[in-house]
Order: structure tokens, then C-alpha cells, then sequence
């Protein structure tokens, strides 16, 4: 196959796994304010999508990390063609839609370099491969910043709950204050994830773009992104996050995780600082895990809390087989690349049919926790809280006296007040 037309095959397949990346994880950013109400779920949406775009365009040095670090080339170094970079985006791709369709805990990201690595193995041997860079920008990270994320979000939701108490001045016992104005903060936080988000999970279709032009020989060596692979890359995951958040979102706001304004307010800001240093650093980590961490250590923060171990188990097995089980799907893509230009045609279109399969199998399937549950929900499930009994019952009787007025200003307020009161 022509080398032009192979490099522009990598670069369409790998802006619509930057597109499959929009919709697998971006929109979870704004699920948490729909579900409070803070923010209408249309709006919520083309927010995240363009504060993705925005951030896309504030730093280049994770996809430095992937172009000129993961996977060695250049002058030196041991090339990988084209043709292996395809084998393992197609490899990150379905195994991407595959646990979305299946609402698997799994990372966008360590699909991606999963596959890359498969691929890379393959087609030049493991020397094709900094390990090294391995360790200390991607595994380190993941290990290490959803526990940092954590136990930030765990402090932030202690002192939000702390300083948010007052004392009745009759019995002079402890009683929560409305914590409503949490809600609204909400859109600053999960809009400071989205930016965050831009930065780091863009820019890693950026590098792989960037890597296949050094393969291919239109680029020199060690340069990092031009300004056009940006802005593709900055389009295609704004354009994915508007496009298919919806099935995430819808998921979201089923109330499978229930989670307060105030600790949402926690969460979201943890998460967004991790993001936005790491990408400073060039780490390319889950944005996935790092928020998904910080759900759990804001839910320890909670009176009540106790952690499902089990649920906790599945997390973090979900999060384990992501690399090794996208390594192994570009690596079988990449054997059957390696046969030429019927290995290619075969790779195509088996993996096109694989994602119109995945598409369509959706549509036919309701959106419900079974097959839709999120990465961060299922995060969010780990933690568990004890209500106390008159608690329960109050709610019970308010949910009845909000029946009794179905559709008044009244019933919706009395509600929203009984909702802003709770822990």
C-alpha cells in the first residue's frame, strides 16, 4: 500500500478514536451537576465539549511523551511503520467500544498505548518500546494520582462538611446547614474537569498522529505536534463529547451514585488539579481513574462511609486488564497487518464491521446500569453511607408530600429544600 495513503488511514482511524474518547469519558465531568440540578443536561453537554476544545490547544508535552518517548523512532532509534501504528489504534479502538458497550471499568488511555505497545512488539520486537518512559509516565501515574486525587477530595469533603455545621443554640447539638450553593459551584468544578481534560487525553491522539508523520518520514524527528494535528485533535474530542455524552450522561442521572453537591464540589476540583499538573509534566495518565479516585476518597469523607471491598475488587480488575487486554488486540491486528496489503483490507474491514456491530447492538439496547454503567459510577459504588433512620423517614415523607402536589411551583420546592438540607 502507498505510504501517503497508509498515513492518512492512521490519521482517520486515530481521530475517531479521539472522537470514541469524547463520548467514553468527557461527558462524565458534567453528569454529576445534571444529576443535582445545578445545570441543565444540553447545556452541561456543549460546555464540556468546548471547554475539550479549549483545552486541547494549552499544552503539547503528553503527546511529546507519546511521539518522542513510548515508542521509540527517530534517528537511532528503531522505526515503527505506519502500518503497525493502525494495527494498534484499530486494536484500542474496539477493545474502547467494547467496555463502553459493556459498561466495563476501563481507561480510553491505556487502551490506546496497550494497543500501540501490542502493535509495536509485533512489528520490531520489544526494543520498539521505552519501558522506562513506560514506568515513569504512565503506570507511576496511574498508581499514584488517583490515590493523591483521593485523599485530597477525602480532606476537601471532611472540611466542606465541618465548616458547613452550625449548632442549635437550644440543645446545642449539631445540625447541618443547607448546602445548596455547593450546587452551583459544581459548574465551576466540573468545567475546570472538562479544561483538564482537554489537556491531557487530546493531546495523546496528538502524539500518535505526531508519531506516525516521524514514521512515515514527513516529519523530522523529536519535533512535537504541528498547529493542524491540534486542532484536529482539539475538534475530533469536543465533537465526540457533544455527539455521545448522552448515553453517559442518562446513565448518570439515574441516581445509581448519589453523590451531594458538596462532595461533588470535592471531587471535581481533586480531580481537575491532578489533571492539570500532570499534563504539565507530561504524564499521560486515566483521566478516568484519577476521577474515579476521587469519587471514592470524597465518599470516605462522608459521615457514614464504609468501603465495598468487593465492588472496590471489580473496580480495580477493570482498571488491571485494560492495557494487557488492548495489548493483546494490537498485537493480534498486528499479525494480520504484518501480511501485507491483505492483512491491512483484512483489518479494516473486520475491525469497521466489529464498530458498526458495537453501534448498532446499542441502539437496540436501553440505556440502563446494566449496560451503560460509567467508569466513575462504578467507582462511585464503592463507598457506601449509612443513613440513620429518621433520616430515611423523612424523606420518605416529604417524597409523599411531593406526590400530593405533582406539577405545583410548591411540591418541587419543598423537595429541593429537603434535598439541599440532607448530608
Amino acid at each position: 500500500m502507498d505510504l501517503t495513503l497508509m498515513v492518512a488511514l492512521v490519521i482517520a482511524l486515530a481521530l475517531f478514536f479521539d472522537f470514541t474518547n469524547g463520548f467514553h469519558d468527557t461527558a462524565n465531568a458534567m453528569a454529576t451537576p445534571i444529576a443535582t440540578g445545578a445545570i441543565k443536561p444540553k447545556t452541561a453537554v456543549a460546555l464540556a465539549a468546548v471547554l475539550n476544545l479549549v483545552g486541547a490547544f494549552l499544552s503539547t508535552e503528553v503527546a511529546k511523551t507519546i511521539s518522542g518517548g513510548l515508542i521509540r523512532e527517530g534517528d537511532g532509534g528503531i522505526q515503527i511503520t505506519p502500518v503497525m501504528i493502525f494495527a494498534g489504534l484499530m486494536g484500542a479502538v474496539i477493545w474502547n467500544l467494547i467496555t463502553w458497550l459493556k459498561g466495563l471499568p476501563s481507561s480510553s488511555s491505556h487502551a490506546l498505548f496497550g494497543g500501540l505497545i501490542g502493535a509495536a512488539v509485533v512489528g520490531a520486537g520489544f526494543g520498539a518500546v521505552d519501558f522506562s518512559v513506560l514506568m515513569s509516565k504512565v503506570i507511576l501515574p496511574a498508581l499514584i494520582a488517583p490515590l493523591i486525587a483521593g485523599f485530597v477530595a477525602y480532606l476537601a469533603t471532611k472540611l466542606a462538611y465541618r465548616i458547613t455545621r452550625r449548632h442549635d443554640p437550644d440543645s446545642g447539638s449539631k445540625l447541618p446547614r443547607r448546602r445548596g450553593g455547593f450546587r452551583y459551584a459544581q459548574i465551576f468544578s466540573s468545567s475546570l474537569v472538562a479544561l483538564a481534560h482537554g489537556t491531557n487525553d487530546a493531546q495523546k491522539t496528538m502524539g500518535v498522529i505526531t508519531l506516525v508523520l516521524i514514521a512515515g518520514g514527513l516529519q523530522t524527528a523529536g519535533t512535537g505536534p504541528e498547529f493542524w494535528v491540534v486542532t484536529a485533535c482539539a475538534v475530533a474530542i469536543a465533537a465526540g463529547t457533544y455527539a455521545g455524552g448522552w448515553r453517559i450522561i442518562r446513565t448518570m442521572g439515574t441516581g445509581l451514585t448519589e453523590v451531594k453537591p458538596a462532595q461533588g464540589f470535592a471531587a471535581e476540583t481533586s480531580t481537575a488539579a491532578a489533571i492539570l499538573a500532570s499534563s504539565h509534566l507530561g504524564f499521560a495518565l486515566s483521566t478516568t481513574q484519577v476521577a474515579s479516585g476521587s469519587v471514592i476518597g470524597s465518599g470516605l469523607g462522608r459521615k457514614g462511609a464504609e468501603v465495598r471491598w468487593r465492588t472496590a475488587g471489580r473496580v480495580g480488575s477493570g482498571w488491571l486488564l485494560t492495557l494487557p487486554a488492548a495489548a493483546a488486540m494490537g498485537a493480534v491486528t498486528a499479525m494480520i497487518a504484518q501480511l501485507g496489503m491483505v492483512g491491512v483490507v483484512v483489518d479494516a474491514v473486520v475491525g469497521t464491521a466489529v464498530i458498526l456491530g458495537i453501534f448498532l447492538w446499542s441502539r437496540r439496547n436501553r440505556v440502563g446500569h446494566d449496560n451503560a454503567v460509567t467508569n466513575i459510577e462504578s467507582a462511585g459504588e464503592v463507598v457506601r453511607i449509612k443513613k440513620s433512620r429518621g433520616k430515611s423517614r423523612g424523606k420518605n415523607q416529604g417524597a409523599k408530600s411531593g406526590q400530593g402536589n405533582t406539577g405545583s411551583k410548591g411540591g418541587g420546592k419543598a423537595a429541593g429544600k429537603l434535598k439541599e438540607g440532607s448530608k
